[in-house]
């Protein structure tokens, strides 16, 4: 592989992790920017990093087309990198296109795909939900009378649990066909899962030349599917190695197998698993061939000294990420902040959240002045995020649950579609000292 002055990078996206990585590992980086991270406004590093804008960072042509406008169609990049779900495929054809390293498209399509992936990790040997693929979920007719039991419904390749839902049978199956049909819901391949019984495991992790050389055990707070039906904030939690050796045995094989089933050789990988305390077994749930969403890269960061987004930019290159694993004791995790529907006015400052007892790091997503939505499709569309410790897994979750409560109460939110008079009201019962508004007789001073 080249020394670091001769390396050149192609990177899919602005992630500001990744682009940090970039800077310290290539002498040039260029960077493909779609509109949605554009508009919020990614934190872009000053040096080191050149920005494309492209249409669809997942659409093969529009980053050809961005590349060639910027002159840099047959550039000799040394690798192309993505840490974005949906951009995964494009980069490996881009990559071949360019005649550079950069992960193989059939593999990164097994890591898309939740049908083949099913398909892939079963004909392993290893345990995962039955599936069937519904190749258009606005007509299912041909299903009325295909015997399942409860089961799973979720699109075919999407991310943050975006459009899933359980379903008994088939009236249920027809009724929510109906709604997306409604919706000209754009995503019509769904996947059909048996429902896996247990608590939902996350394994986040680097493989290099099919040598795992890390992965870190996580536990979400509740399923992912009762936090987006329930419309409540998700968080997650580190599990100890030392602490909780026991989970890290049970899920080692599942975590190894699952990869070298799926063909993953070099990369960094984000895995969901079933637990059943029950039968003491773990499941495959499903996998991607990037980074975990939230605050994944910081917690792992924080816990085990693991900077994943650096090891995937490292892995992209070729050279093998030497990590220096240190364990930080006691409990770690991240929540997100759900916010309530309307207009944001005001909130707690991050200076003022992360000088409360256990928050390392907090950020918010949304500006005041912007709306957060009537209800949540997918995890991950939240007013913001905080990183937690505690001296335990239990001190740990009564804080996560207490500084929500925290923000919460000191969110300032205008409810969606008031009346001018509503919101007058609303605006003079918060701010009795700004509340003249429209109102009130003018008296002038006595002479």
């Amino acid at each position: 592989m080249p020394d670091r002055q001769e390396t050149s990078i192609l990177n899919i996206g602005v992630d500001r992790y990744v682009l940090r990585a970039c800077q310290r590992h290539a002498a040039e980086t260029v960077a493909l920017c779609a509109p949605e991270p554009w508009d919020f406004g990614p934190t872009v590093p000053e040096e080191g990093v050149r920005i494309l804008r492209a249409d669809d960072v997942g659409n093969a042509e529009s980053v050809l087309g961005a590349l060639y406008r910027a002159g840099l169609g047959d550039h000799r990049f040394s690798a192309v990198h993505s840490g974005d779900e949906f951009a995964l495929v494009s980069s490996g054809l881009l990559a071949k296109h360019l005649g550079c390293q950069g992960m193989d498209p059939v593999v990164a399509l097994h890591f898309r795909d939740k049908f083949l992936q099913k398909h892939r990790v079963r004909e392993a040997g290893l345990s995962t939900a039955a599936a069937m693929a519904i190749e258009d979920i606005h007509d299912v007719r041909h299903l009325a009378d295909t015997p399942f039991a409860r089961s799973v419904l979720k699109p075919l390749s999407y991310g943050g649990t975006g459009f899933t839902s359980t379903v008994a049978d088939y009236t249920e199956l027809e009724a929510l066909s109906r709604e997306f049909r409604a919706r000209q819901l754009d995503r019509r391949t769904f996947v059909l899962e048996e429902f896996m019984q247990g608590e939902e495991w996350i394994a986040d992790g680097v493989v290099f030349e099919g040598e795992v050389l890390f992965f870190a055990l996580g536990k979400y707070g509740e399923p992912c599917l009762d936090a987006l039906r329930e419309q409540r904030p998700l968080w997650a939690r580190a599990m100890d190695p030392d602490s909780e050796s026991w989970a890290y045995d049970l899920a080692a094989p599942v975590v190894r197998g699952s990869l070298e089933a799926l063909g993953m050789t070099t990369g960094v990988f984000h895995m969901e698993l079933f637990h059943n305390p029950a039968t003491g077994t773990v499941s495959f749930g499903e996998c991607a061939a990037r980074r975990g969403g939230g605050l994944t890269e910081e917690q792992v960061l924080h816990k085990f000294n693991v900077d994943l987004s650096e090891c995937g930019v490292l892995c992209a290159l070729g050279k093998r990420p030497e990590l220096d694993v240190k364990i930080r004791t006691g409990a770690v995790g991240h929540t997100h902040l759900l916010g309530r529907p309307g207009t944001i006015i005001s909130y707690p400052s991050v200076t003022e959240l992360e000088s409360l007892p256990g928050v390392t790091y907090a950020r918010y997503e949304h500006p005041f002045g912007s709306s957060l939505p009537d209800s949540i499709e997918f995890i991950g569309q939240s007013l913001g995020l905080m990183l937690v410790t505690g001296d335990t897994n239990e001190e740990l979750a009564s804080r996560v649950t207490g500084l929500r409560t925290y923000v919460d109460e000191r969110l300032v939110v205008a409810s969606p579609r008031m009346t001018f008079r509503e919101h007058r009201e609303w605006h003079e019962s918060n701010w009795p000292d700004h509340a003249r508004l429209g109102g009130g007789v003018y008296v002038p001073p006595t002479v």
